[in-house]
């Protein structure tokens, strides 16, 4: 199935949900699209630019036709060169960029403004804060007790699906990509037929949580969008984890149904 075949298929699905399908764009997940790929290496250059990214540390190649292709063809860090058995000074520095971006998006915090914004409930787990959450990952499988009385007092009860996101650990994936899923996701739930709960959002979260959320709230079938560890270069991943009647003593991993890697690119 190539891109077209797959435009295809989104738009006739929008279409039957009366919703205006997205202008076809060019898939981001294997090419860069950029500026000329260069050799020369420069202080001054952006190191999130499509320029750098585009950038050749290969000096005097014997095909640079060829690395000019294979760099184009994806993002990964190839044709980066290397300064006797050291990496260029370029590349070090863009690997230390993005390692520097993939930080931030773990330690940062979705706003309370942003939460609101979107309408969505907001609930936290056991965790206080975020270094709490990096170091104790089995407080974030738990709602705090505030949150459980809030999920019975204003969620829909026995949904069909429920759905809920929490920010994992990238902030960014969450974010970036709610406007793009959420509302579509929902209006397909409900155009299905299907019951649909009251999407909520859990703060400092961990993928086990949505066990607890859908046995409180009596749900067939829970879908939980949380944000990935980062990549190096690629801090917005988002992951999607469904189960079926989730239980806190009995659902085990190989019960959920996993979708990673969703982003503008992936």
């Amino acid at each position: 199935m190539d891109q077209k075949q797959i435009e295809e298929i989104v738009r006739s699905v929008m279409a039957s949900m009366g919703q205006a399908a997205p202008a076809p764009s060019e898939a981001k997940c294997a090419t860069t699209n950029c500026a000329a790929p260069v050799t020369s290496e420069s202080c001054a250059l952006d190191l999130g630019s499509a320029e750098a990214k585009a950038w050749i540390g290969v000096e005097n190649p014997h095909r640079a036709d060829v690395l000019t292709e294979l760099r184009r063809s994806t993002v990964a860090r190839v044709c980066t060169g290397r300064a006797g058995p050291r990496p260029r000074t370029q590349a070090l520095l863009r690997f230390l960029a993005d390692h520097s971006r993939s930080k931030d998006t773990v330690l940062k915090e979705v706003p309370e403004e942003w939460v609101k914004a979107q309408g969505l409930l907001e609930v936290r787990s056991e965790i206080s804060d975020k270094n709490l959450y990096l170091t104790r990952p089995d407080m974030g499988r738990r709602l705090c007790a505030e949150a459980v009385e809030a999920l019975k007092a204003q969620c829909v009860a026995n949904p069909d699906v429920q759905v809920v996101i929490s920010d994992g650990l990238s902030t960014d994936a969450i974010t970036v990509n709610y406007e793009a899923i959420l509302p579509t996701l929902m209006a397909g739930l409900k155009q299905a037929g299907l019951k649909v709960g009251t999407p909520c959002f859990v703060r400092y979260g961990r993928v086990k949580i949505e066990d607890q959320i859908g046995e409180i709230l009596g749900a067939k079938v829970v879908i939980l969008l949380v944000g990935e560890r980062p990549g190096l270069g690629q801090s917005e991943s988002l992951s999607c984890y469904a189960v079926y009647s989730p239980r806190m003593a009995t659902t085990v991993e190989a019960d959920r149904t996993c979708i990673s890697n969703i982003h503008q690119g992936g």
